[in-house]
């Protein structure tokens, strides 16, 4: 918590707010601008005291429940929301999220990409969409069932998926699926789809629950990944995830290392097509 700052900051959006803006009444001729505290008490639902004394740096910390409070009465935006919360100790409420919903930007950047395979898919690793270079690495989705395009699921349940990628990376890359998985269920507070997934995979994979177990988190950032073509063989990349605005979508980013052999693999797989991709996404 961060008093002197988080009282700064109440202050000046207190002395923003016009009292009509707020739905008070502009009353008589004022000698400060903005609300008084007084008001801004009677907003929120605490006391004119409390407010004073979270002004002047001297309060404790004030709970999740009165920054909400306070947000409101404040009008605050969500970014100013969360640097409320930030100020105060606390995690911001979760973000906006967009579920399996693809904005048309986003698709536009995907078809745009065309040198780069681009893959766009949920914190929980369900596949939205990816570009044309995607497809013919990793291959088409168009055949599976959407509630079965996630990637920790067909990496558990179909081992002919993770013929992608090279035999001796398979342990590993099994943990990281799972360790990313419970991250991401962590973060959304155990949700109803995070739930669901992590029962259903539970049900049908014993590799997967012995995994779980092991209850190892940790975010997946990993620098690089060789995957295995059919026709091409093993193309190594620089691999990305990017943030999105939505708080459960990433762009997944295959780059090849500058002046690597993958560089032509690469290309030559561009000129080939999805045609020769393996069966299914990886």
């Amino acid at each position: 918590m961060d008093r002197d700052k988080l009282a700064d900051f109440l202050r000046r959006s207190r002395e923003r707010l016009q009292p009509q803006e707020a739905g008070l009444a502009p009353g008589p001729r004022r000698r400060t601008p903005g609300l008084r505290r007084e008001e801004l008490a009677q907003l929120a639902g605490v006391s004119a005291d409390y407010v004073m004394r979270l002004e002047q740096a001297r309060s404790s910390q004030p709970s999740v429940q009165l920054l909400a409070a306070l947000a409101r009465a404040l009008r605050l935006s969500a970014d100013e929301r969360d640097h409320l919360y930030l100020l105060a100790g606390h995690r911001p409420p979760a973000g906006t999220r967009a579920g399996t919903t693809v904005r048309p930007a986003l698709r536009y950047l995907l078809d745009r990409l065309g040198d780069t395979p681009v893959q766009l898919i949920t914190d929980l690793g369900d596949l939205l969409a990816q570009n044309a270079l995607a497809e013919a690495l990793f291959g088409c989705v168009c055949t599976i069932d959407e509630a079965d395009r996630n990637i920790a699921w067909r990496w558990f349940t179909e081992p002919a998926v993770r013929a992608a990628y090279p035999e001796e990376e398979h342990d590993r890359l099994g943990r990281i699926r799972v360790a990313d998985l419970r991250a991401a269920a962590t973060r959304r507070g155990y949700d109803a789809a995070s739930t669901a997934l992590i029962d259903r995979l539970q049900a049908a994979s014993p590799e997967f629950t012995e995994l779980w177990q092991r209850h190892e988190v940790a975010v997946r950032r990993e620098s690089q990944v060789r995957v295995v073509h059919p026709a091409i063989g093993t193309i190594e990349f620089d691999y990305e995830l990017l943030h999105t605005q939505a708080e459960d979508q990433r762009l997944r980013v295959f780059t090849p290392p500058p002046g690597s052999p993958s560089v032509a693999a690469l290309e030559l797989l561009r000129a080939l097509g999805p045609e020769t991709a393996h069966r299914g996404h990886r």
